[in-house]
């Protein structure tokens, strides 16, 4: 539809203006959580191009916008560290997949960049990358990986979304889970991704203490994000789930992807039980914990209070406050 709509230095000027501000927002957002170090831990900064000595068991990717919720990626870091995983973890925009210039209607450009990031993460020993993101999933196993094996009779490597390794890594994992993590919990569910909330269901209820509460409410599409076309269907989804889990009493909604972390979190001001990402149950389980500093901050519902209070991050980064305060407006407060 895109592509009909418009020349082709339209569609890939658009393509670009997608990228960059995308760009920015998870650059702005994770370093204003986050230090140089940990960030490097995340495949940015120098990581984003330096070579391992020894080829790792799996690629970690984790997309882009899982960076301004980075306690998440981090927790998953934990857990294969804890199960003795060997991995690098590959993402952000120098990692991009393509699906904003394909959204832009850019279907070459998206393959050029889908490609190289391919061609980047084709060197673990397993021949597996294991992905965070759904939309990148998507784009990588539906788009992009089809079309390098037409081309080539072979695929570089095969993806497999981070919650269905962790299922099938339960067998190791449930030695860990040691610590018993009294809680009720409803999980947010998009079966976009086949098998996903099935697997969560099984992780989330391997963690003793766990009591999983179904609300019997419509599961719909890939991601919170992805229903921004139908944005009054999207909020009636919201508001009906935060009903449904005040009235069954639940401890805690837990989400399994970062936009609808992002979506949800702020709720936690207003209504009487946590919202929660499913790896954060996981790691508590196993004595392992890590600041949800985003939810932190987009509770404040304040943007100059979130600028201040990150302050120290904002100077050690040299970002622009006046730059910082807009992604906040924007990224934070304005999805």
């Amino acid at each position: 539809m895109a592509a009909g709509e418009s020349t082709l230095p339209e569609r890939r000027r658009d393509g670009v203006l997608n990228f960059r501000g995308t760009s920015q927002d998870v650059a702005v957002l994770s370093r204003l959580q986050l230090e140089a170090a940990v960030l490097e831990r995340l495949g940015q900064g120098t990581a984003s191009v330096r070579q391992p000595d020894e080829a790792p068991d799996f690629i970690f990717y984790t997309g882009c916008n899982v960076l301004k919720t980075p306690h998440i990626a981090l927790l998953a870091l934990d857990i294969m560290d804890k199960l003795g995983i060997s991995y690098q973890v590959m993402g952000g925009p120098s990692h991009c997949c393509g699906v904003r210039q394909l959204q832009a209607g850019d279907v070459e450009m998206s393959g050029r960049m889908g490609s190289n990031s391919i061609e980047k993460m084709s060197h673990s020993k397993s021949g597996q990358v294991l992905s965070w993101c759904p939309s990148c999933y998507v784009q990588f196993t539906e788009m992009t990986l089809p079309a390098i094996e037409r081309q080539h009779d072979a695929r570089p490597f095969e993806m497999t979304p981070f919650i269905h390794f962790l299922r099938e890594q339960l067998d190791k994992l449930k030695p860990h889970l040691r610590e018993h993590v009294n809680l009720r919990v409803a999980l947010h569910k998009h079966p976009g991704v086949a098998g996903v909330v099935e697997a969560a269901s099984e992780i989330l209820v391997a963690v003793p203490g766990v009591e999983l509460i179904d609300l019997n409410q419509p599961a719909v599409g890939l991601q919170s994000a992805r229903l921004a076309a139908l944005p009054a269907y999207r909020r009636e989804l919201q508001v009906r789930e935060l009903e449904a889990a005040r009235d069954a009493g639940v401890d805690a909604l837990a989400a399994v992807y970062h936009s609808d972390h992002r979506d949800l979190c702020g709720y936690e001001r207003d209504w009487p039980f946590r919202i929660v990402n499913l790896l954060e149950v996981v790691a508590q389980s196993m004595s392992m914990r890590r600041h949800d500093r985003f939810k932190q901050l987009k509770i404040m519902q304040d943007v100059d209070q979130v600028v201040s209070d990150c302050g120290e991050l904002i100077a050690e980064h040299g970002l622009d406050p006046k730059l910082a305060r807009d992604v906040v407006a924007k990224a934070m407060f304005g999805e």
